[in-house]
């Protein structure tokens, strides 16, 4: 039962395969049982059969073995079995988003609805109802595992404890790292520039429209999106789905087939968009994206702006969270008072993981000074100004509970709740009516499901 929490988490988390949906591997025997849910041996080599398309031609990628697949599929049965016991549920809406979500993902994976239908060799309603119970047991066995562990916490002493536990010489050691936190401007356009790249866009439209020209032909001359340039501009998009542009979405679900909108301005820039084909919620649209450029003049006066922030900074007359809140627009960091994280949280990032304009920017800070306003381009090729603060920097180092608290609080805690998972397991696996085929009886594994399955298998023949 070693890594129950992480082995759950892979469980309750794993992608969705439409090619093993399509073709599956042609193996009926019940390999493994849990009260009245069976595990196939089908269910354990099409798993394995899944990873392996899924991370196809990645190296360095460590394939699950039959008998951590059965192992996983065993604690998902146990878990879904004691959520009903417990009255968990789970919403026809949750289940329509989590299979909407994965869905499109699909989709975009594939190129479009079309691609994946015929891969799949079903429609997407088809593929929908074929996951919907698959996805129900999924949420369940997350549920149950969430009650388990949604009590658990951790205290300075047992982070204390944790550490002195391990070995000196299997402490990581860390490269200089610094803690950042950041006050954006994203200058705009005046209204001269985006009217004249408004009026160019109109010409698009009307080329099209005219026959001149092919929707797909100026998306690779004029659009200004490096997400879709290479597919013709194209997206799939959901009604329901929160992540894309109100304003884009709207206009999108306005059109009728092979229709073409008037210019449409969103956070990203202007839009003319043209719908493809549309089936209720779902739309396949192409689009074109101008971002109207910014001047030197726009330039200076967001510097000017963030020159002045940074006195006020300076005097103590305004704090940094405050002026975050105030002038920042950067999405990614305005809601957590500026903080720059990695992808996994983590506030703590190596020089590595900088842009090369704020590692110069860095080069003569010290820890709780701020940097001269700098522009530079963004993730989405924006001219932008931010104002850095420095607020730690760590020497090259050795973990230690002084430099690195965080990040050994939040392994003491996984930990704790993996002790708390185990336990719960070896307290309601000889609970469970068990059985498990003979030809993993070599799986170290699963050796105490095997025990209480060898002791339901005495029982049923006294």
């Amino acid at each position: 039962m070693k890594k129950v929490f992480l082995i759950v988490i892979l469980l309750v988390t794993g992608m969705m395969s439409v090619k093993a949906q399509a073709k599956k591997v042609v193996a009926d025997k019940i390999v493994g049982q849990v009260g009245d849910r069976i595990i196939l041996r089908s269910d354990i080599l099409n798993e394995i059969a899944d990873m392996k398309r899924q991370y196809q031609g990645q190296e360095g990628v460590v394939f699950p073995t039959e008998c951590q697949v059965l192992e996983r599929q065993l604690i998902q049965k146990a878990l879904i079995l004691q959520a009903e016991k417990d009255s968990l549920s789970v919403t026809e809406e949750e289940i329509d988003a989590t299979i909407d979500n994965r869905i499109r993902a699909a989709i975009q994976q594939y190129g479009s609805k079309d691609i994946l239908e015929e891969i799949a060799g079903k429609t997407i309603y088809q593929l929908k109802e074929d996951f919907r119970t698959s996805f129900r047991e999924q949420k369940l066995a997350e549920q149950m595992q969430n009650k388990i562990i949604e009590t658990i916490k951790i205290t300075p002493t047992e982070v204390k404890a944790y550490y002195n536990k391990i070995p000196k010489d299997s402490l990581p050691f860390y490269e200089s790292e610094v803690e950042l936190s950041q006050i954006v401007i994203i200058p705009k356009a005046n209204r001269d520039i985006e009217e004249y790249v408004s009026k160019q866009m109109y010409d698009y439209k009307k080329s099209v429209e005219s026959g001149a020209q092919k929707f797909e032909a100026l998306v690779k001359l004029y659009s200004e999106d490096p997400g879709s340039k290479d597919q013709g501009g194209q997206y799939n998009l959901n009604r329901n789905d929160r992540n894309w542009d109100p304003a884009f979405l709207a206009a999108s679900f306005r059109l009728k087939e092979n229709q073409i909108s008037p210019v449409v301005k969103s956070k990203f820039g202007l839009h003319i968009i043209q719908l493809m084909s549309r089936s209720g919620d779902e739309a396949v649209v192409r689009h074109i994206l101008r971002i109207p450029p910014v001047t030197e003049d726009e330039i200076k006066d967001a510097v000017k702006k963030l020159d002045s922030v940074k006195k006020q900074l300076i005097a103590g007359s305004l704090s940094f969270g405050e002026a975050v809140s105030k002038y920042s627009e950067d999405e990614n960091s305005k809601f957590s008072a500026g903080s720059i994280s990695a992808q996994d949280g983590n506030v703590f990032l190596s020089i590595d993981m900088l842009d090369k304009d704020m590692v110069i920017a860095l080069k003569d800070l010290k820890p709780g000074e701020y940097s001269a306003p700098q522009v530079y381009t963004d993730e989405r090729g924006r001219k932008a100004v931010r104002l850095i603060h420095l607020k730690r920097r760590t020497e090259p180092h050795r973990e230690n509970l002084m430099d690195d608290y965080n990040r050994i609080a939040q392994r003491a805690l996984e930990s704790k709740k993996t002790q708390a998972l185990d336990k719960w397991f070896k307290e309601h696996i000889p609970t469970y009516y068990i059985s498990i085929d003979k030809e993993f009886n070599g799986c170290e594994s699963i050796k105490e499901w095997k025990s209480a399955a060898d002791k339901a298998d005495k029982e049923r023949k006294n």
